[in-house]
């Protein structure tokens, strides 16, 4: 089987020759060097090292070609979204982690003039090629967009995002509702530039511990499903699935 048939064979609920493989991994880790060391292949080169490890998937997508909406600080890298990182280092290596969670007490009027980038700011001029190229592969059209709990945690704070959903707090929903419709026009123009070459969606949300799910399945339905839905539509009417990945225990 391709990468393609052996993916879409899964997601039909029927026996490929293999599982799908996938990778991913921080960049510059001691596990993704060693990795990269083992098979000869130059500290940079992620596509070497997915076709060595027979990775099965590709993502195409469209990149940000619109001005800088916030300005990086003293040590801090702050995106276009206005998350802020600082650098953790460890005996492997290290990695960017969010923190100062600059909207952790946002009120409404502060969330809705947040600078947001535009879905015109992206360039989405080479997603049918990417979608030629990786035409033996199941190709995502949309990684890890969703991704209500950790996206708005990383701008309110994994204290506050949890008490937003159960207290319905509208400065969370707000954040939400305005991360989303990006997310959705963007994903909308992705498809259309595909003309048919994207596979499925992936969809992301940080649902889950270890042990357990973080919300009940109430607040799940309440305030992700829905959300959720739109995304599920717009796959559904080109004819493709959706993956959700879910970070943990979501039984």
């Amino acid at each position: 089987m391709t990468s393609k048939e052996r993916v879409l064979t899964t997601f039909s609920n029927q026996e490929a020759d293999r599982v799908p493989i996938n990778y991913s991994a921080n960049p510059g880790d001691r596990i993704d060097r060693r990795l990269k060391a083992h098979f000869g292949l130059k500290a940079d080169d992620l596509a070497g090292l997915r076709e060595v490890l027979g990775v099965d998937f590709r993502g195409v997508g469209a990149p940000y070609q619109g001005p800088k909406l916030h300005e990086d600080f003293a040590d801090r890298r702050v995106d276009n979204w206005g998350i802020h990182r600082r650098w953790i280092a460890h005996e492997n290596g290290g990695y960017w982690d969010y923190c100062d969670f600059p909207l952790r007490e946002a009120d409404e009027e502060t969330v809705a003039s947040w600078p947001m980038p535009s879905p015109d700011d992206y360039d989405y001029s080479g997603v049918q090629e990417a979608c030629e190229r990786y035409k033996a592969y199941a190709t995502n059209g949309a990684a890890g967009f969703g991704d209500l709990i950790n996206g708005n945690g990383m701008l309110r704070g994994m204290e506050q995002t949890p008490v937003d959903l159960i207290t319905d707090d509208p400065v969370g929903s707000l954040l939400a509702d305005r991360r989303f419709a990006i997310q959705l026009e963007a994903t909308k123009r992705i498809l259309e530039a595909a003309k048919g070459g994207v596979d499925f969606l992936w969809l992301g949300e940080d649902l889950g511990t270890q042990i357990a799910p973080l919300i009940s399945i109430q607040i799940f339905r309440k305030h992700i499903r829905a959300r959720y839905q739109k995304f599920c539509d717009l796959a559904y009417a080109y004819g493709i699935p959706v993956m959700i990945h879910t970070c943990g225990s979501s039984s």
